[in-house]
Parts: structure tokens; sequence; C-alpha cells
């Protein structure tokens, strides 16, 4: 089989739901800045993994770099079934600390949550937040000169891109960006 073909099997395998194949999902702890290499080797293994990413911007050396990161740092997620699987084999991987236990067994996510973050993610596992935002949610930047800033979402487009009310030095200033650069967050509370 050509590498193409291969490629389209494992992404849909990827994205098949747990219970159609008596699994469950399972969290395990990676070696800092290790996930990617942890899912590889998983993978290689035979074991099903969704690593989710966000959008992110690095700045160092008066340089700004947008990047994918892991939307949980030193951690991903592996399906597998405990009662036929070699769950021991995970915790020998190469990048993997350990799976996060209760008692002597693997602990479950629980039900949903990682099938919500599968379904709203691209197909390269970037978590997309902008699907549920309106005007008037406060959001975070994650991207850009602006990224780690809290704002007011004013408009989205139908293009993916939405303009944010951001207060910077006692005044308001709009910018314009990728709605993807947005994560939601909760109302801040009132002093």
């Amino acid at each position: 089989m050509n590498a193409q073909l291969m490629n389209a099997i494992e992404k849909r395998n990827m994205f098949v739901p747990p219970q159609q194949r008596s699994e469950r999902w399972y969290v395990v702890y990676t070696l800092p800045h290790r996930e990617p290499a942890a899912q590889l080797h998983l993978r290689n293994q035979g074991f099903r993994t969704f690593l989710p990413l966000v959008t992110k911007t690095i700045r160092h050396a008066r340089r700004y770099d947008t990047v994918m990161a892991p939307f949980f740092p030193q951690y991903l997620f592996v399906a597998f079934d405990l009662t036929r699987t070699r769950w021991r084999a995970v915790n020998g991987t190469r990048g993997v600390t350990t799976l996060i236990m209760q008692d002597d067994r693997p602990a479950p996510v629980q039900s949903g949550i990682v099938e919500t973050l599968i379904a709203s993610s691209s197909s390269v596992g970037e978590v997309l937040f902008c699907r549920d935002l309106t005007p008037g949610d406060h959001v975070r930047l994650m991207a850009g000169p602006f990224a780690g800033q809290l704002g007011i979402l004013q408009r989205l487009n139908g293009a993916g891109r939405v303009q944010v009310l951001l207060e910077i030095m006692g005044s308001h200033i709009s910018t314009e960006l990728h709605a993807r650069s947005l994560i939601p967050v909760s109302e801040p509370k009132a002093p």
C-alpha cells in the first residue's frame, strides 16, 4: 500500500469512537516537550492516540513565532480495551512517564470528553474553539503580538476572521485576527 492510503486509513481509525471498539480513553503523562514523540511511539505499537493542539505564539529574542503546541502540556490521550490490551507497554514507551492510574489500574477519562475534543478539532488535532463564540464573549488571544491578552469579541465573519476589543494601557484597541487564535474564557469577576 502506498503512504497516502496508509495515512488515510490511520486517520479514519483514529477518529472511530472508542465505544464502537469496546475501548476507553486514558491519559498518558509524558516527558516535558515529548508529547509528539510519545504519540508516534504509541502509534507504532498499535495504540490509537489523540494529542489536542492549539495555536500559540512564542516570544523569544524579540521574535514572535506562531506554533502548534499541546493544549494540555505533558499529556496526551490513548484508547485501548483494558481487558484485551497489554496496556503496561504504554509505561515503557519512549517519551512516556506513566499512565494516570487509580489504584493499580489506569483511570479512564469520563465518557464524552475526548470525543468532544476530537469533534471540535481539525484534521491535524488543533482544537477549534471559535464554533461557539458570539459577539460580547470574553476571549484570550493565543497567537500574535497580543498573545495572552484578554479581550471582548466584537464581530465574526464567514472567512474565519474576528474583531476583538482589547484594553491596553487604559485605552481600547480593536484588532482583527483569525478566529482559531482565540479561546473563550469565563467573564472576569467584578472587584
